[in-house]
């Protein structure tokens, strides 16, 4: 629609230019015999050609004023994508900030991860080495038991093993000691008991800790998704702004080539109309409103 105006404008100012340019010549001429008294005072010609030049005039400032509106909207539409390239770029840093939080959240994660485990392997062999010693003491007590059966059974044989060995005063002090051992079996029961609840204990801790990082490391890759599609979005806004701001630039470029051509077309005129009717060329070559005048 700009395009068909500019032609329609620039059309009609040639034709004004063409029309204006033949009364030039014809009143040099002079009038013909076809004309008569029907031919115009060169007084009312000139007003006329005044009101002419004057319409243009207006014409010329109406297309000023509207490029100057154009080119304010273009500095606040500017301005505009200045603001937004900049909140853009606070939300890129911003992002870069998150993925380093996030990545040493990670890190810290696994970090703690792997220390459970290791405290949870240490626990599990500590069980693991109290069962060997469990298994051992019960198997030592199982055979302390059968030779104490056995040596119910026979008396005299207790008796003379009691005096073969020396160790003990008496099958009393010999039982006792076998009482220890019992009591000492009781005891480790109940450490490896003690030791399989809190392997038990640090178990759970570790899978509730597992649950719970893998929660945390889900909500952050959910965050880490949201923002590379707001990051997209800021790109394409970018793209589509810059590509505006290029069709603003060339249509700024169009106008001010046709500013130029008026200006030039103007220049010939008023250089023909000089030349033509011998006005002195006072006048200087950039102010074309005197120009203007002038013709």
């Amino acid at each position: 629609m700009d395009s068909d105006l500019e032609e329609h404008l620039r059309a009609a100012f040639r034709d004004k230019l063409r029309l204006l340019h033949t009364e030039l010549r014809a009143s040099r001429v002079g009038p013909g015999p076809a004309r008569g008294a029907a031919a115009l005072l060169p007084s009312t010609r000139v007003l006329l050609k005044r009101r002419e030049v004057a319409e243009v005039e207006q014409e010329l400032q109406r297309q000023r004023e509207e490029f100057r509106q154009r080119m304010e909207r273009l500095a606040r539409r500017r301005e505009q994508l200045t603001r937004r390239e900049e909140q853009h770029r606070d939300v890129v840093l911003q992002f870069d900030a998150f993925l380093e939080a996030a990545a040493a959240r990670r890190e810290r994660a696994a970090r703690r991860a792997g220390e459970e485990r290791a405290r949870a392997a240490a626990r599990g062999a500590e069980a693991a080495r109290l069962h060997r010693e469990l298994a051992g003491l019960l198997r030592h007590r199982d055979s302390l038991a059968r030779r104490l059966r056995s040596l119910r059974r026979f008396g005299d044989y207790l008796r003379d093993a009691l005096a073969t060995m020396g160790q003990f005063q008496d099958v009393l002090a010999m039982l006792m000691h076998f009482g220890v051992l019992a009591g000492a079996r009781a005891a480790l029961a109940q450490e490896a008991e003690a030791g399989q609840e809190r392997l038990a204990q640090g178990r759970a801790q570790l899978q509730q800790y597992q649950e719970e990082t893998s929660t945390e490391i889900l909500g952050t890759n959910n965050e880490l998704a949201q923002l590379k599609t707001r990051l997209e979005a800021a790109r394409q806004d970018v793209l589509q702004w810059e590509s505006c701001w290029a069709h603003v630039q060339s249509m700024a470029t169009q106008k001010t080539l046709l500013l130029g051509q008026i200006k030039l077309a103007v220049l010939n005129l008023f250089q023909l109309s000089t030349a033509r009717l011998k006005f002195p060329m006072d006048v200087a070559l950039e102010d074309t409103e005197a120009q203007l005048d002038m013709v």
